[in-house]
């Protein structure tokens, strides 16, 4: 092993002890600082560094020393300060990534390192919740995590909803009310950012607005902001901008509407109009911003094939309403037209299947394929009949293909718009996950900035770094800049794409040489480092005068 390598193992060890909490009770003489006195803990060289600012871009090396960047030298020079080492010339030194939405929030103990999440170059993740259960109490959770990322929690309304009613369709009454805003006002003491609902789904579309709107109020108090899957995104999208606008404006608190979008091929084309709503809202002066991830099919469970009303109570409700004659004409009626209009158009092969319980062979494969091997049309009336009949089994998770590009490259284009995943903390080979949980951020860089020119290189990395690090009150992140925390992520322009598609999920992106946390690389020429070194990030998400 040469010095320079034996240099910068010794480092990465001292790193990620201090990234535990684990400082060793004295150096020997071997050790990087005590052996050559070096200015930095870790130096970036020759790198040609888009700042997140928006900036153009211009060639520095940078020192980075107790998790910050305290030097950025743009004539060079630091080579051999560092206690280790990174040779970034030819490649983009970018800080890292910020997802706004993900799947992982009570079970980032489980998979620390976030492997399908960093290698996409992502330092922060923000598990948003819509129809997930949250860590509980939020406190004890975040006080013995461990993780490679950054991370963020949210006061979740399904969940709230969930221990005070249940699966209930039926509003809360003032008692239930007020113990829901205990809920919300425990979890954000404990350091959540903001509150987040899951409106399309079950039992959070049992609430009405007013519902909503007294505890988002709640989180308003401790500076937070509101996070939202909203009610609808096919026929229903432009009620579902207004109702999200209305919490901000009455809650008191910034919007951020999760992976927007116009689902349904009958709603192509809406974005025009919902993102009008949008800007005719910040002109009112309140504060709406987006996010989106770059694909055109989305994930979810079953049950949003179905109006809400053919699952309340649950399970055993929805096998009395289905064996009743009468009553399942009524939903298989209401079913095919909510599943043309809003999921199918007509052809099953929109939906493929992720899990699906009852028959798990056909896992990746699409529900026309399992009406085929039956003998049956592909239409929605056998997709009803094959709905109803998983759904009793168990259910399944689904990719639906239902989006067209030239929304997704509309929203991208929104001066408001920012990324997520949308993605789960997968096991590499395990399962059918959709392909954003692993390609999301290169296949932005990669397609709709290199290839399709639909973003610039440094407007794309502003969205993903320092507007969204404001967004949620991180504004010593985001940044190369000094006295900023280092996360950093060092990738190759010509190069980075994401590999991972609805055939073959597990497939890691390419391009993404480094990647640092706080100033620890936990991604070293490629390889994950194994170190920890993530920060819960704790709110006020905003300062507490605004928007009030």
């Amino acid at each position: 092993m040469t010095h320079r390598a034996l240099t910068l193992a010794a480092g990465l060890v001292l790193a990620a002890f201090a990234a535990c909490g684990v400082v060793p009770e004295s150096t020997d003489e071997a050790s990087p600082t005590a052996a050559g006195g070096n200015s930095f803990d870790l130096v970036i060289v020759g790198g040609t560094v888009v700042d997140g600012t928006g900036a153009d871009r211009f060639t520095a090396d940078l020192g980075i020393r107790d998790g910050r960047v305290v030097e950025i030298a743009r004539d060079g020079g630091l080579s051999g300060q560092g206690g280790e080492e990174i040779d970034a010339a030819g490649l983009i030194v970018s800080p890292g990534f910020v997802d706004h939405h993900n799947h992982v929030q009570n079970q980032v103990h489980r998979r620390p390192l976030a492997e399908n999440f960093i290698r996409q170059g992502i330092t922060t993740i923000l598990p948003s919740l819509h129809s997930g259960d949250q860590p509980w109490p939020l406190r004890d959770y975040i006080d013995d995590l461990e993780v490679a990322p950054n991370i963020g929690f949210f006061a979740g309304h399904s969940w709230t909803r969930k221990q005070v009613i249940g699966m209930e369709d039926r509003a809360p009454t003032p008692e239930e009310l007020d113990e829901m805003r205990d809920l919300v006002r425990e979890t954000m003491e404990d350091g959540a950012l903001g509150f987040s609902t899951g409106l399309l789904y079950v039992p959070a579309n049992y609430a009405e607005t007013e519902e909503v709107i007294e505890l988002a109020k709640v989180a308003a108090e401790y500076g937070g902001i509101y996070y939202t899957h909203m009610r609808d995104e096919a026929r229903g999208l432009l009620p579902a901008v207004r109702e999200a606008i209305r919490v901000g404006a009455e809650g008191g608190l910034p919007v951020h509407i999760n992976h927007f979008k116009a689902m349904g091929v009958d709603n192509w084309g809406q974005t025009v109009e919902s993102l009008a709503l949008v800007d005719s809202a910040r002109a009112e002066g309140i504060d709406v911003k987006v996010d989106l991830y770059p694909y055109m099919a989305g994930s979810t469970g079953s049950s949003v094939l179905f109006p809400q009303w053919v699952l309340a109570g649950g399970t055993d409700s929805f096998r009395v309403r289905v064996t009743d004659p009468e009553m399942r004409a009524r939903v298989e009626r209401e079913t095919e037209e909510w599943m043309h209009r809003d999921w199918t158009g007509g052809d099953l092969s929109r939906i493929q299947f992720r899990t699906l319980r009852a028959f798990p062979e056909y896992n990746g494969k699409r529900m026309s394929d399992l009406a085929g091997d039956r003998g049956l049309p592909n239409n929605d009336a056998t997709g009803v009949q094959l709905a109803i009949e998983l759904q009793l089994a168990g259910g399944f998770s689904a990719i639906y293909h239902f989006m067209d590009e030239a929304d997704v490259v509309r929203i991208m284009q929104h001066p408001q718009a920012m990324f997520e995943t949308d993605g789960d903390p997968v096991g590499y080979g395990l399962g059918f996950p959709h392909p954003r949980s692993y390609g999301t951020f290169p296949r932005i860089l990669g397609r709709y900035v290199r290839e399709m020119g639909v973003l610039t290189l440094e407007e794309a990395i502003r969205k993903m770094t320092s507007m969204s690090a404001d967004e949620i009150g991180q504004s010593e992140r985001g940044r190369i800049a000094d006295g900023m925390w280092a996360d950093i992520t060092i990738f190759d322009p010509d190069r980075i794409m994401d590999q991972a598609d609805y055939v073959d999920p597990h497939r890691y992106s390419v391009g993404i040489h480094h990647v640092i946390v706080n100033g620890v690389p936990v991604i070293l020429d490629g390889s994950v480092t194994g170190a920890k070194p993530g920060q819960v990030l704790k709110g006020p998400a905003r300062q507490l005068t605004e928007n009030r």
